[in-house]
């Protein structure tokens, strides 16, 4: 796997009985038993089929990038959104929902793909591309033409992203 950390290292965000309540919720949404979670058992969850960027979110679950999540790595990914997460953590796991290629920058076709997983077909692709292009203009400070992580935090860092990316376990 992608990760070296062991459970307990990845628990630190958790308490016994919060990593004890993930656990069960783990199993009951693997309904093959076969202690992974695929994209279609992860849209069985209510809370899931309406979230036009589970996909993404389960991309970057997935770091050994079988296209399954496993309970180590449904735990590491969990773990960034609880409530005793860090804001660091929590602005990576957000940048990283736009930078698709994993490059370390949103380039303007990434920031399209992910806007249009938002808003479907309620904006035209020219309107969508209008917006794109002028917030990667207003956010990109070195003229590069893309987002970098820090021009990112500096956008969204001010904004308290941070505190609405957190669960209930």
């Amino acid at each position: 796997m992608g990760s070296e950390l062991s459970i307990p290292e990845l628990c630190a965000h958790f308490d016994s009985e919060e990593l004890r309540r993930l656990g069960k919720r783990f199993k009951k949404i693997d309904l093959d038993g076969s202690g992974s979670l695929s994209i279609e058992e992860f849209l069985r969850l209510p809370e899931l089929q309406q979230n036009p960027l589970v996909q993404r979110v389960i991309d970057i679950f997935d770091t050994d990038q079988n296209g399954e999540v496993d309970f180590k790595e449904f735990i590491q990914g969990m773990s960034q959104f609880s409530v005793r997460g860090d804001k660091e953590a929590k602005l990576r796991f957000a940048f990283r929902i736009y930078d698709m290629d994993k490059d370390g920058f949103i380039s303007n076709g990434e920031l399209f793909q992910v806007l249009k997983m938002m808003v479907g077909s309620n904006l035209k692709d020219a309107q969508l591309q209008q917006i794109v292009n002028k917030t990667i203009i207003f956010a990109d400070k070195d003229g590069d033409g893309k987002i970098s992580y820090a021009e990112f935090c500096d956008i969204v860092g001010s904004l308290d992203v941070h505190k609405k990316m957190t669960i209930d376990v």
